[in-house]
């Protein structure tokens, strides 16, 4: 069984920071390939950012140079920190992690979501 759980999500200002913790247990290994993704109400789930062991991340073009992806390896950890977030900025955003690629959605485990609200 292995399991994600975010957490750092809450209520911010438009400008301000957060950032986002996602921490991967139950297993020995570690994903190949994580990422980040945020779902608005009654759309898709979307990816934003993504990190594989190796190599240069992925970011959406609606938060490059806002957001920043990093993986904690020997912590099983990933990490996104949002900067100058915006009021459309506010959605659930989720964990994700494939021991191979996250274009094969078959392969990805999920963690629960966590909450970004941006207003004033």
């Amino acid at each position: 069984q292995v399991q994600l759980a975010e957490s750092g999500g809450g209520l911010v200002q438009p400008g301000q920071s957060l950032r986002l913790s996602c921490v991967a247990s139950g297993s020995i290994f570690n994903f190949h390939v994580m990422g980040w993704y945020r779902q608005y109400p009654g759309k898709q789930r979307d990816l934003i950012a993504s990190k594989a062991r190796y190599g240069s991340p992925y970011y959406a073009e609606s938060v490059k140079g806002r957001f920043i992806i990093s993986r904690d390896h020997e912590k099983n950890t990933l990490y996104l920190q949002m900067n100058s977030l915006k009021v459309e900025d506010t959605a659930v955003y989720f964990c994700g992690g494939s021991r191979s690629s996250l274009e094969d959605a078959s392969t990805i485990s999920w963690g629960q979501g966590t909450q970004v609200l941006v207003g004033p």
